[in-house]
């Protein structure tokens, strides 16, 4: 069954006739799907089409789980790669929206960090405090519906999910279509090794080394930088990220401080620094590290030395004290802003006194609302304050980093789950102990690799970012980190061919009518029908405008689509660049052309495509 919140809103948004049209059902699981060419459906799910994309929007459920077992996928943009690669969330109120804001910063974050993989999301609609044994089957059931995607998609964990829901969806769909797996499925396993955490400690120590050359801009003329050794530095949110931060800090900083952290139970705060390994190992079991440490370290023992330790019950009001450096590492976009009309963790007025910003937090959205109070904010904080902020997708790739290496480091083909065991859980266990050793070996190569990927592109995107920073004074880091980005994506871009944009062209035989062509074309929503004979090769194509003028020309519906189609068809192989398309796009003053192979269509290229997905705008501009 599809989830009751989740109908309600997509059937107040969609018509019926979208319903009746686009939705397609396999064996119990239903798919609705929509394309960059969707762009009325799209901006009824409020999700508004761009140069960048989105390429595939699915709505998703399973009609024969009891459990209502539904969600969304985004594949947004495939410039720098296929598959897309990104997390599965899993909360009770998901809109396509927002899957869509989370698939575009993925969109820049792999970009950023030079992954060969495009950017997606996908979420799960259903409540994440299920029991054990009920979110295990939503697991499985959303994998089952992900297996329809795989070509395009490889998932990770994300809010409400982590490395064991990823074994579980490798069991249903094999090794190479999950990441961030255990060890023993030869995977990172992101949870245990704090790679995300780690690569902000990275970049802090990056950034130490560059700020000094900020000073050439108005803002930061009197900045001041410790030395290593008196770092200091806040923590908002005590999770997966931000303990691993933590701990991580003092191997890549030994000298510097974390004197404050909060989580959901409250902050604690010394200026002296407070016993990281100590809260870390608390935080391992217990959500609420702040208090139980307060209760247990604080307020029963009174131990010496603890005392200068402050506690309250308030988290937000970390943001109050001063550090050298803050790092936002709760899932909060909207950490700060100047107007508390957009209820921000805490308003720029009252913020402590800061040097840095390491963002370990998710804050990109396509929102405009959002972009809005995120430009205002930046220009209190880096114009006017002179605080620098590393944007979260240069500096919060260590995770991505890591668990694209089970995809870049290919999985020997004797150690792939046998097709004939896929979705036996007890099967895969038993072959997985007999390859142990292998997998296990395969996961530290794994490990090693997105360690050192890791390192070097985040010391890469920091002297990046303030080489942008330096040279436009009127730049914001946000723009900064995108330009970053973008420019990755048109770098790639300017390598793709016909078979890496195409999209799929409808075929309709030779011997059809009239009629049955408008009804494919009014069906499917494609403007262009290629027309095949009957061994499948390409004889010809009708549009709609031909339909169109079929009609004002008095024909009947019967009239056989053969005297009606266009014979002499231009069209592109599928090795053709991007620029060579639209140069032939344009000499022959034609919108769409098929891409053909020996005869055969694989798909089409049009305008559209090339407007929306192949960054045309940005590969004729100059360059800076």
């Amino acid at each position: 069954m599809i989830p009751k919140l989740m109908e309600i809103y997509l059937r107040e948004r969609l018509p019926e006739r979208t319903w009746k049209n686009r939705l397609v059902r396999q064996d119990g699981k239903c798919f609705m799907e929509f394309y960059s060419m969707d762009v009325e459906r799209l901006s009824r799910l409020d999700i508004l089409v761009d140069r960048l994309g989105p390429k595939l929007v699915a709505c998703m459920w399973d009609e024969t789980s009891p459990l209502e077992v539904g969600g969304y996928l985004v594949v947004d943009n495939l410039a720098m790669g296929r598959p897309a690669m990104g997390g599965i969330r899993m909360l009770p109120n998901l809109t396509p929206q927002e899957i869509f804001n989370r698939a575009r910063g993925m969109t820049f974050k792999n970009a950023a960090a030079y992954l060969p993989y495009g950017g997606g999301k996908a979420g799960i609609f259903a409540d994440p405090d299920s029991s054990s044994t009920d979110h295990a089957e939503i697991i499985r059931s959303f994998a089952r519906l992900l297996s329809r995607y795989t070509d395009i998609f490889l998932p990770g964990p994300d809010v409400s999910t982590d490395d064991v829901d990823m074994r579980r969806i490798a069991v249903e769909n094999g090794l190479d279509n999950a990441l961030s797996k255990p060890a023993e499925m030869g995977g990172v396993c992101l949870s245990e090794l704090g790679a995300a955490g780690g690569g902000l400690a990275i970049a802090l120590k990056a950034m130490i080394n560059e700020l000094p050359r900020l000073r050439v801009l108005p803002q930061f003329a009197t900045l001041s930088v410790p030395d290593p050794d008196k770092i200091t530095v806040l923590l908002q949110g005590f999770g997966t990220v931000g303990s691993h931060a933590a701990r991580l800090l003092k191997e890549h900083l030994p000298g510097a401080r974390v004197i404050g952290i909060s989580d959901s139970s409250g902050y604690l705060y010394n200026e002296f620094g407070l016993p990281v390994n100590e809260l870390f190992e608390l935080g391992k079991n217990h959500a609420h590290a702040s208090q139980l440490y307060f209760r247990q370290s604080i307020d029963l023992q009174g131990a010496p030395g603890k005392a200068r330790t402050k506690y309250s019950n308030q988290p937000d009001d970390l943001l109050r004290e001063s550090a050298f450096c803050f790092i936002p590492a709760a899932p909060v976009a909207n950490y700060l802003d100047t107007d508390p009309a957009t209820h921000p963790t805490m308003t720029v007025d009252h913020m402590g006194r800061w040097s840095l910003i390491i963002e370990g937090a998710n804050t990109y959205s396509q929102d405009s609302l959002h972009q809005t109070a995120r430009a205002r904010m930046e220009r209190a904080v880096y114009r006017e304050r002179g605080i620098m902020i590393a944007t979260d997708y240069l500096v919060n790739s260590g995770a991505v980093i890591y668990a694209a290496q089970e995809h870049l480091i290919k999985t020997p083909a004797h150690l792939r789950i046998p097709e004939e065991m896929l979705g036996n859980p007890e099967a895969v266990d038993t072959w997985l102990k007999q390859h142990s050793t292998e997998l296990e070996a395969l996961a530290e190569r794994r490990r090693q690799a997105g360690e050192a990927a890791r390192d070097e592109v985040i010391r890469r995107n920091m002297t990046e970012l303030v080489n942008l920073l330096i040279l436009n004074a009127d730049l914001l880091p946000s723009a900064a980190a995108e330009q970053i980005s973008i420019r990755r994506i048109t770098q790639r871009e300017r390598a793709r061919t016909a078979r890496d944009i195409m999209e799929r062209l409808i075929t309709i035989p030779e011997s059809s009518t009239v009629q049955q062509a408008a009804q494919l074309i009014i069906e499917t929503g494609c403007p262009i029908l290629a027309v095949v004979d009957q061994g499948e090769g390409l004889v010809g194509v009708v549009t709609d405008w031909d339909i169109t003028n079929a009609s004002a020309e008095g024909r009947s519906g019967e009239t056989p689509l053969s005297s009606i189609m266009t014979r002499e068809v231009i069209t592109a192989m599928p090795g053709d660049t991007i620029l060579e398309l639209v140069r032939k796009l344009e000499h022959y003053e034609i919108s769409a052309m098929p891409v053909v192979e020996n005869g055969s269509v694989l798909g089409v290229i049009n305008t559209d495509v090339l407007a929306r997905r192949s960054l045309y705008p940005l590969l004729i501009a100059p360059q800076t």
